[in-house]
């Protein structure tokens, strides 16, 4: 049994992966089928929704011979990941209380 994962904690999570280092799409999916059942199909959205709301910008490099798009967080998405931490810590808070009684 496992629980389903928001959009909120998914972006928070792409955040948190693009922040350690620029990297592409495929990398990004890799790090999260670590921890959660996510498609590279389920990330993209995730992607351009993050660059929709000016959290990601994208530059290409050359890897290859081939263009990859690589991703980088925004000063928005510095600030945005801040606040999905905080909102993390309390939401576990609150359940660790039920659970963990």
């Amino acid at each position: 049994m496992g629980f389903p994962i928001s959009a909120a904690l998914l972006d928070s999570m792409v955040l948190a992966i693009v922040m350690k280092e620029d990297t592409y799409g495929y990398e990004i999916t890799r790090n999260l089928r670590e921890v959660a059942d996510v498609s590279e199909s389920t990330l993209y959205p995730v992607l351009r929704r993050l660059q929709k709301g000016q959290l990601l910008e994208t530059y290409d490099k050359e890897y290859m011979g081939r263009n990859r798009r690589y991703y980088r967080v925004t000063a928005a998405g510095i600030k945005a990941l801040e606040e999905y931490r905080q909102d993390w810590k309390n939401h576990k808070e609150m359940i660790d209380s039920i659970l963990e009684t």
